[in-house]
């Protein structure tokens, strides 16, 4: 990892092993056609959302708790030039806890602010983990779509429109010198 690499984090009320499970449940946070298990090591699943993105992830660690990892074996991103950006990249999943508080910290290292997808990755990342994700976590129930709260969709990310929500703006995003859309509560930088 580098000092690039996109980086969200979010603290939460719940255990570590809560959130552990809710990141493997990606069915529940992450919207378009999930095949494959995506709960065991060794695992090899895939990510289809129309003819915007596919990619295939193996899950490459999985410490209960505490961390999970995905290599991304193959991928194609349809908005951009090199359709294989995220190709041989790593999803990374840290878990750990702070005084009473759960930390999630994920990393999508190789996805750096020099690939054409940077911007609509990001935002898209953005809240698949801090809303999603997120909510999963503390409630039981993620958005992996956000057509029920008249949101725009997954399409509002990959036309690099920038599409953050107040309920996506207070996250902690690292983006090396990229400026912030407009929202309630800025991004704090890590």
């Amino acid at each position: 990892m580098n000092d690039q690499d996109l980086t969200i984090a979010f603290t939460v009320d719940q255990t570590p092993e809560e959130a552990f499970a809710a990141i493997n449940n990606v069915r529940g946070w992450w919207s378009g056609e999930i095949e494959g298990s995506t709960d065991k090591l060794g695992d090899e699943f895939t990510y289809r959302y129309r003819d915007v993105h596919y990619s295939k992830q193996k899950i490459t660690e999985l410490i209960p708790g505490k961390k999970v990892v995905w290599l991304v074996l193959d991928a194609y991103l349809g908005f951009v030039e090199d359709k294989a950006e995220w190709k041989s990249t790593r999803i990374t999943f840290e878990i750990s806890t702070n005084r009473d508080k759960t930390e999630v910290r994920f990393t999508h290292a190789g996805l750096v602010p020099q690939y054409e997808c940077f911007n609509a990755c990001s935002n898209a990342w953005g809240f698949y983990i801090s809303g999603s994700l997120r909510s999963l976590i503390t409630t039981g129930k993620g958005e992996p779509t956000r057509k029920k709260r008249g949101d725009r969709d997954h399409r509002s990310f990959v036309g690099g429109v920038r599409a953050q929500t107040a309920s996506v703006c207070p996250l902690a995003v690292r983006r090396s010198s990229r400026s912030f859309p407009p929202c309630q509560a800025r991004p704090k930088l890590i």
